[in-house]
């Protein structure tokens, strides 16, 4: 029954996983790339910044405006009473020719806001694919402990199974039998959680690709690692070139420049110019005179040459807290290349660890292979009894679990790293 339940089992898992639609690392990036929730949120936050780099928002252009109203007033007096109807119309431009470049510096700050929008798209586009990466590979790796975890727990039931077969032949005692039967449980539930634990991988993963349905998905590629050689300085030059970080700090030092070109721009004179038209068109109905026709019309144009001389020093004090800003910002950008370095320096020296940790985990897991291909010849044999196989059993899960955990530790560093130097978009196009 137990094998028929097995086969019955396989082939519902077959069928499911032909329902199943493929996808590879780089599906689940492109998918992310266009429904990832961060990232159509920054995207937006940059088309914004788009709207507002214009011209006509740094104050380049004139305001034009236009008005119609009309009046009506009833006058009573001894003589003649009258209703006086006026219609009004007009328009006026207002426009400031020149304020101390201050349109020019506008405008540059307008370019820099937006250059720094789109830093800010590209550190959450690494960041989510950075994301998708990790969450793919732990797909993987939780599949993989799934694939551990029955395996353990078939060499539990077969070990459980021996023990009744002996018990029932007088070989072996309740004690046995009972504590083959808790090893086989207890791997049972290991599996059960396992189950679980892939699941909520799945469901992680579908969440960064922006995937809100049921639709399952069968990965395509392996829990596998890809050692490559580095050298720091070689790293180092590319961080310095491609880091989003450090790149939006860069532009950063450059607003604080243009708020010290805006604070000077103060001192300078204003120049605005004003004009515009009115018309008026007039009733008036008197009782007596009857009705009468009025109309009028005005033009005018000024220049307004304006030129602040004294404000309390409020105009002193921006400049030199600008210029102090200015000085921070450097400061900042020397801390921030000292602490990039010297995180890069620690995950080179990770990355390298991790990848000797590999060859490492691998030597143990095949040792630990043999010692279990071994220890079941000789179970089988009645050469060990039941306790001494169930140790090589732990042995060879934890070495299993040893090596699965270096892979993804190993896929986790390279992919920091890949970050770090801002090369991660190019490496999984």
């Amino acid at each position: 029954m137990r094998i028929l339940y097995k086969l019955l089992f396989l082939f519902v898992a077959c069928a499911s996983l032909g329902a199943q639609n493929s996808l590879s690392l780089k599906d689940a990036i492109e998918k992310a790339l266009v429904a990832n929730y961060d990232i159509q949120i920054v995207q937006n936050n940059e088309r914004v910044t788009e709207v507002m780099n214009s011209w006509g928002n740094a104050g380049m252009y004139p305001y034009i405006g236009a008005s119609l109203y009309n009046n009506n007033s009833y006058n009573l007096n001894e003589t003649n009473d009258n209703l006086l109807t006026s219609f009004n119309g007009g328009a006026s431009i207002n426009w400031t020719l020149f304020n101390g470049f201050s349109v020019r510096i506008k405008k540059n700050r307008l370019d820099e806001l937006e250059q720094l929008s789109k830093q800010n798209t590209a550190i959450v586009i690494e960041g989510t694919v950075q994301s998708v990466i990790l969450a793919y590979y732990n797909v993987l790796l939780q599949k993989e402990k799934l694939k551990l975890y029955d395996e353990v727990m078939n060499l539990s039931e077969d070990r459980f199974e021996r023990a009744e077969e002996k018990k029932t032949y007088g070989a072996a005692v309740t004690y046995e039998v009972l504590q083959a039967k808790n090893a086989y449980l207890a791997d049972k539930s290991s599996f059960l959680l396992q189950e679980v634990n892939v699941k909520n991988a799945l469901r992680d993963l579908k969440y960064i690709m922006g995937v809100n349905s049921d639709e399952k998905y069968e990965l395509s590629q392996s829990l596998e690692a890809l050692p490559q050689e580095y050298v720091l300085s070689e790293l180092a030059q590319k961080m310095a070139e491609n880091n989003k970080s450090i790149q939006n700090q860069y532009l950063n030092q450059r607003l604080l420049e243009n708020a010290i070109a805006a604070a000077k721009s103060t001192y300078m004179p204003a120049l605005d110019f004003s004009g515009g038209a009115t018309a008026t068109r007039q009733r008036m109905d008197a009782e007596q005179s009857g009705v009468d026709w009025s109309n009028s019309a005005r033009f005018y144009g000024n220049l307004t040459l304006s030129m602040n001389i004294y404000s309390g020093g409020s105009r002193n004090r921006a400049l030199q807290i600008a210029k102090i800003d200015e000085e921070t910002g450097e400061i900042e950008i020397e801390d921030m290349e000292h602490d990039l370095n010297n995180r890069l320096a620690n995950l080179f020296e990770l990355y390298e660890v991790r990848k000797e940790l590999l060859v490492v985990a691998e030597e143990n897991l095949e040792a630990a292979e043999l010692n279990l291909t071994i220890s079941k010849e000789k179970f089988d044999a009645g050469a060990i009894n039941s306790f001494n196989y169930r140790d090589v059993q732990i042995i060879y899960l934890n070495a299993s679990q040893q090596k699965l955990n270096a892979v993804y530790n190993f896929i986790d560093t390279h992919t920091a790293l890949l970050r770090m130097t801002g090369t991660i978009l190019q490496a999984y196009d």
